[in-house]
């Protein structure tokens, strides 16, 4: 059986108006790495916090739901459905 994918949305505690998403087959060590500033993209905002998180287990589809998380629309939809 392939690894299931996670996607994910993180808030930064210290600045609640920056959300990240991403994608990842290790929610655990993944937030750690972000909290420990371990990515160059949520480095300047951590300490981030788990707000929403869902299991594919077809990678491809885990792609597109993170691809349209990171689209216009899909920041609204998870803003107003996800937090």
């Amino acid at each position: 059986m392939p690894p299931r994918q996670i996607v994910y949305v993180l808030q930064s505690v210290e600045h609640p108006d920056q959300i990240y998403t991403g994608l990842c087959s290790d929610l655990d060590a993944r937030l750690h790495a972000h909290n420990a500033g371990q990515s160059s993209h949520t480095a300047k905002f951590k300490p981030w916090r788990l707000i929403s998180y869902h299991h594919f287990s077809d990678e491809a589809v885990a792609v597109a739901f993170e691809r349209y998380l990171k689209t216009g629309s899909g920041r609204a939809f998870a803003a107003k459905r996800l937090r």
